[in-house]
Parts: structure tokens; C-alpha cells; sequence
């Protein structure tokens, strides 16, 4: 049975963040999609007690376990694999992939490697000497607004790792309804409608393949063919009651009023 693969070999790097708030609320992202290591290099402002806040207690431990860092290469010297952030294009911003394609590209890597994804301080990003040192690139699409937030960006990046690294699910294979059963469906929606003069007696079959051609876009279960035919069981039943529901009020209506003789007409 597939398994989930870890994520313990994957850190987020924040390069020079601004703001302690932006450090918490990306360690509560990281820890959302199942990434615990955050490295910070270089913070403006490192104060505990903000970074806490936005972490909540759910990401207590991944901002108890947070590595400070006084330069970037220093940071990153123990992973093998670095992936750089970046919003800007062209230049040398060559080697660009999407958040998705680049999940799926990690996903092999991490049993033996130690991976850091680095994001860059919220008003520049990083720049071409930090992105030196990155072996790849990611750039998360947007709309004409490119700029993201620090947290949002670490969130989206995470998500894809995260969705990477799940399991493939098996997919619900239904038993479809075998030949004879849709043979005697469409047997009993045949008789049906040409009792009730939706399908001509005489040509029946040119309608009628019309609705299979419909039918079989549909790929009706054995359940579910049950089900209709049952359906058209109860609507023969309903309208042959009906029928001699009313033969019989018929007859017993010309019993109890018998017609009156014609007075023109002699005895």
C-alpha cells in the first residue's frame, strides 16, 4: 500500500524577513503542509513574542526549533538541494518551473537529500548573488498583481510539496452494468414507450438508439440499472391499475345508470 512521504528533509529558508509577524505566520504555513524546519538568515527584527503569536501553538515547535543564521551561505551549507524563490522574470532568472512541476521533481529527492526552499525579504526578493546559490528556481503564477505575501508565498510552495507527497488514491472502480441487464432495460423502456405513443409501433428502433447512445454516456451501474428497471416495472403496474380502474367505474356506471329508452323509438 502506498505511504506518505516525509517531509523532514525539507527546510524553509526566510532570507532577511522584515517583519517577526511574516516569520510566524510562515512557520504556522510551513507546519500546515507538514514542513518543521525553518531557518531564518539575517531577520530585521526578531522579536519571540510576535513571531509566537502569528505562529499559534499549533506551530510552537517548529518556532522553538528555528535556526538564525548570520549569512546566507552559512544557511545553507548543509543542504544539498536549494530551490530560490523568485517573482521577477527574464535576465538571469532563466530556469523557472511552477510550484506543481517543481513538487514532482523533489519528491525523488528527498529520502537522501536535504532540500531548502529560500524566499527572499518581502519588499526586494532575492537578489541574482543570493539566487547563485540556488540549484532552481520557482515562480508562483499570478495575475497582473504579482506581489504575495511572505506567508502566502511559503504557503503555496508548501501546499505543492505537500500534495506531491501524498499517496495516489485508488480510484472507485464500480461494477457497470453487464449486457444482459442493459438488454433488458432497454427491452422494458422499448415496450413503454411505444404503449404510450412516444415511440412509433412501426419504427421504434431509430428513437430508441438515440436514447441508448444517451444511456451508455452514462455508464449505468448494475445498482442503477436495477433501479430503472424497477421504475418501469412500477410504471407498467401503476397504469394497467389505472386502466382497469376505470373499465370498472365504467361498468359500473352504465349498471346503476342504465340508458333511458328513447321515446321516438316504439316498444
Amino acid at each position: 500500500m502506498p505511504v506518505a512521504v516525509k517531509l523532514n528533509h525539507i527546510a524553509i529558508v526566510l532570507h532577511r524577513p522584515r517583519f517577526p509577524e511574516n516569520i510566524g505566520a510562515a512557520a504556522r504555513a510551513a507546519k500546515n503542509m507538514g514542513i518543521e524546519q525553518l531557518v531564518v538568515v539575517q531577520p530585521e527584527d526578531f522579536d519571540p513574542k510576535r513571531v509566537r503569536m502569528m505562529a499559534t501553538k499549533g506551530a510552537a515547535d517548529v518556532v522553538d526549533g528555528i535556526t538564525i543564521a548570520d549569512s546566507l551561505q552559512d544557511a545553507l551549507t548543509a543542504f544539498t538541494y536549494v530551490i530560490g524563490t523568485t517573482a521577477r522574470l527574464g535576465g538571469q532568472r532563466q530556469v523557472i518551473g511552477s510550484p506543481e512541476k517543481l513538487a514532482q521533481e523533489l519528491i525523488p529527492l528527498l529520502p537522501h537529500n536535504r532540500i531548502a526552499l529560500l524566499f527572499g525579504p518581502e519588499d526586494k526578493g532575492l537578489t541574482n548573488d543570493d539566487l547563485r546559490l540556488c540549484h532552481k528556481l520557482v515562480n508562483i503564477p499570478t495575475a497582473q498583481f504579482a506581489s504575495l505575501n511572505l506567508a502566502q508565498a511559503v504557503l503555496i510552495v508548501s501546499y505543492a510539496l505537500f500534495q506531491a507527497s501524498r499517496p495516489p488514491t485508488q480510484e472507485f472502480a464500480p461494477r457497470l452494468a453487464a449486457r444482459h441487464e442493459l438488454d433488458g432495460m432497454y427491452a422494458q423502456l422499448k415496450d413503454i414507450l411505444v404503449r404510450i405513443n412516444f415511440l412509433l409501433p412501426d419504427n421504434p428502433d431509430y428513437w430508441m438508439n438515440r436514447l441508448r447512445h444517451f444511456l451508455t454516456r452514462l455508464q449505468l451501474r448494475a445498482k442503477e440499472v436495477a433501479i430503472i428497471r424497477g421504475i418501469y416495472r412500477q410504471i407498467n403496474w401503476y397504469a394497467g391499475k389505472c386502466y382497469q380502474d376505470g373499465y370498472e367505474d365504467g361498468r359500473q356506471g352504465r349498471a346503476s345508470n342504465p340508458p333511458r329508452p328513447n321515446p321516438a323509438e316504439p316498444d
